[in-house]
């Protein structure tokens, strides 16, 4: 297991464990969403893509309106507009006018988007075996001090 500075191949130390913590978890968040993107390459979709897709999957069958979704994207910088586009021509998901507003549009995950994400659901056993290096409490830790950071 190789500590934060081999990673980064840095000579000095850190000014303070705070400045090390912060580096730390920029780097690791970069290693996970690439680890993330190569597994979901093979399906066609991007990390953000895949992101939509479980968010639309948790409000089914009731459809969303785009801000809905973006307020609920794990990156809120992402274009959901493209996001949505790129996987409505994937038939993953459909656009509807809302019938009680026209210039609303509404988003629905479509059946081939629930079975890409039961396909991927599948494997998340796999995906998730190096989060495995920590235990149970561990993971409950991480999780508790990451959400302090937060606040």
């Amino acid at each position: 297991m190789a500590s934060i500075e081999e990673e980064i191949k840095q000579n000095k130390k850190f000014e303070s464990e705070h400045q090390k913590a912060e580096v730390n978890v920029m780097f690791t968040s970069s290693w996970l969403y690439n680890r993330t993107a190569g597994r979901l390459k093979k399906h066609g979709i991007t990390p953000e893509q895949f992101n939509v897709l479980r968010i639309l999957r948790g409000s089914y069958p009731k459809p969303l309106m785009l801000g809905n979704v973006t307020c609920r994207m794990i990156d809120k910088a992402s274009n959901a507009t493209r996001l949505v586009e790129k996987l409505r021509q994937k038939g993953y998901v459909e656009r509807e006018l809302c019938e009680t507003n026209r210039r609303q549009v509404d988003i629905v995950i479509t059946a081939k988007g629930l079975a890409l994400l039961t396909k991927i659901d599948n494997e998340q056993e796999e995906w998730l075996s190096t989060l495995k290096a920590i235990t149970k409490t561990e993971a409950q830790e991480l999780n508790r001090i990451l959400d302090k950071l937060r606040k």
